[in-house]
């Protein structure tokens, strides 16, 4: 049952990460339910299934691939606090060339934040949570897992990308390029809501510390 459970529940992420942003699902959903509404109900979606998905491998069968040691818990501990400090940075900020963008029409390119070192940091922020997490976790289960994760974003830049380009016209390549032309770091809007987004970053850090115990049964810590 324990591959079963983690079949079922790796064809439920990608359906449900899939379907609702398809048309016509998508106008129809957005109709009913708003734009908040609709970003709301598939963010809580999306959580709900990643938990199922994580708990599915960690009950599935336990196949060695390669032996844990204590070094390997370092590589997730430094990989997550810049974790931490992009999603700070770029949840709830203007970014049109993304799909979690907030208030886009009041996108700066010649102040993008986070966006000027990629167009898609929450992708970014996933895949180096999904890399970081391959090294302590050696078994076949949690290797599709976080390998599966890490790929996934990848490639779901790529999928966006030619996405928007298409839905945004000569708009696209205008912003890019004026994007990129933003200086190095990029200057922040505002530096005291600078600050406050460095401390939320900082917050879901250590708050993630003390939660993976009672979230996941496992501690980060060596």
């Amino acid at each position: 049952m324990g591959w079963t459970e983690y079949a079922a529940a790796f064809a439920a992420f990608f359906l449900t990460h899939a379907l609702p942003i398809r048309p016509p699902l998508r106008p129809w959903l957005v109709a009913r339910l708003g734009p908040q509404g609709f970003g709301l109900a598939y963010s809580a979606l999306s959580l709900a299934v990643l938990a199922w998905l994580i708990g599915a491998a960690g009950r599935a069968p336990f196949v060695p691939l390669w032996p844990w040691a204590s070094w390997q818990l370092h590589v997730p501990l430094a990989a997550m606090l810049p974790v931490c400090l992009i999603l700070a940075m770029a949840i709830g900020r203007p970014n049109p060339f993304s799909f979690g963008g907030a208030r886009n029409e009041a996108f700066d390119p010649a102040r993008p934040g986070v966006v000027r070192l990629t167009r898609h940091p929450l992708l970014l922020a996933l895949a180096i949570w999904a890399t970081a997490h391959v090294v302590p976790n050696g078994d076949l289960a949690h290797v599709l897992l976080f390998g599966t994760f890490a790929v996934f974003a990848v490639l779901g830049g790529r999928l966006v990308d030619r996405r928007k380009r298409r839905e945004m016209g000569a708009d696209w390549a205008r912003l890019d390029a004026a994007r990129k032309a933003a200086p190095l770091p990029p200057p922040p809007r505002s530096w005291p809501a600078f600050g406050l987004r460095l401390a939320l970053g900082a917050e879901l850090y250590f708050g993630l510390l003390w939660l993976h115990p009672w979230l996941f049964g496992v501690s980060p810590l060596p």
